[in-house]
């Protein structure tokens, strides 16, 4: 088990802790715990650790055009200064992991996967890089803090930083002394950003934010409220909507695909899926009575035939209903109502479109 920079921090505040992606990761902290932080990151601002997420670096002659032939998203259609969200897939259109890749410039990128997908992320494209490439794991060279909520300009104000950046826009800051990286990012559906500080210098950016959202009434939000937050809005989670066996076109994804590009990293899979129109689809369920829908229940239609499964359940703080995100079938449509399998007991969901609340990351 790996421990964030922060690990000690977090234990100071009493938080419940627990394993995520192979690191002992808060889960919520006193106080309110999921429902307070849930609320806090909609209403005010929160800021959470992530730094159990993977940092690469791709450097080389050529690198953008070779991250472009593996990746799923077309890199020509940012510049300088941003960041994308991509999909790397296999030759099958099973999805690797999700990530971020900020660009430097042509031939320096920075990628951001998921904690657990990290060394397969880095071997895949290790095994494929011309010589003149070079690839480092930076895993735990690098912390990741996310400033999320509506009041989180506010917040990046305060270090004396213009906190107006392009959604996907990046820069390179100062905040409590440290050289930082901002990011207009997020996964929570509200405005936000996350801060890349060096892994050493971690606790300091820290220790300024959490001192400088409480004039804000922020709170230190962990992974369980940054879970509801980002079912609500619909966001994929790798092992649950995203997976080697659920692909970008299953899990409504293919904004992410550069569908020009002519070729990349399960491109003809993937094509061929898309072409079928025959494949499951991730959709989102409200739950039309008391029922908490969880990952792993069945599905089943009015006429009792199973048509797919729950891949992420939770209870929405927002809408005060159970929610999911489930993979059924194609035949299932916005509007019907379908029947959960809730520990034996049969519960009523609605098809909803998704996002299940308003989205404000713009």
């Amino acid at each position: 088990m790996k421990n964030s920079p922060l690990a000690d921090r977090h234990i100071n505040l009493s938080a419940k802790m627990a394993d995520f992606g192979g690191w002992l990761m808060p889960i919520e902290y006193p106080g309110g715990g999921v429902l307070a932080e849930h609320a806090a990151v909609r209403e005010r601002v929160g800021i959470f650790d992530v730094s159990h997420l993977g940092k690469v670096s791709v450097k080389g002659k050529g690198a953008l055009q070779f991250l472009n032939s593996v990746f799923t998203n077309d890199l020509d259609r940012i510049t300088d200064g941003q960041a994308q969200y991509t999909l790397h897939c296999n030759s099958d259109g099973g999805v690797i992991d999700d990530l971020i890749v900020y660009r430097n410039s042509s031939t320096d990128l920075f990628l951001i996967p998921n904690a657990s997908n990290t060394s397969d992320v880095v071997a895949d494209l290790l095994s494929r890089k011309p010589a003149e490439i070079e690839i480092v794991n930076l895993h735990e060279s690098f912390g990741v803090i996310a400033v999320q909520g509506p009041r989180s300009r506010e917040v990046i104000k305060s270090f004396g930083i213009n906190p107006e950046m392009d959604y996907m826009a990046f820069e390179h800051v100062q905040i409590a002394g440290c050289q930082v990286i901002l990011c207009r990012t997020g996964y929570t559906g509200e405005h936000g950003y996350e801060i890349v500080p060096n892994w050493n210098e971690a606790t300091t950016v820290w220790d300024a934010l959490t001192e400088a959202i409480k004039q804000f009434d922020g709170l230190v939000c962990g992974l369980g409220a940054r879970d509801t937050l980002r079912t609500e809005m619909g966001y994929p989670l790798h092992g649950h909507e995203l997976s080697l066996s659920i692909s970008p076109v299953q899990a409504a994804a293919t904004w992410a695909i550069g569908w020009d590009k002519e070729i990349f990293s399960g491109s003809q899979a993937l094509r061929d899926e898309k072409a079928s129109g025959t494949h499951p689809r991730i959709r989102a369920l409200v739950s039309q009575d008391r029922g908490i829908p969880r990952a792993g229940m069945k599905v089943k239609n009015s006429s009792g035939e199973l048509v797919g499964e729950i891949t992420s359940g939770t209870f929405s703080p927002t809408l005060k209903k159970g929610i999911a995100l489930a993979l059924l079938s194609h035949n299932v449509k916005l509007g019907d109502h379908l029947v959960i399998d809730v520990r034996g007991r049969d519960c009523i969901a609605e098809v909803t479109k998704l996002p299940l609340v308003a989205s404000h990351v713009r």
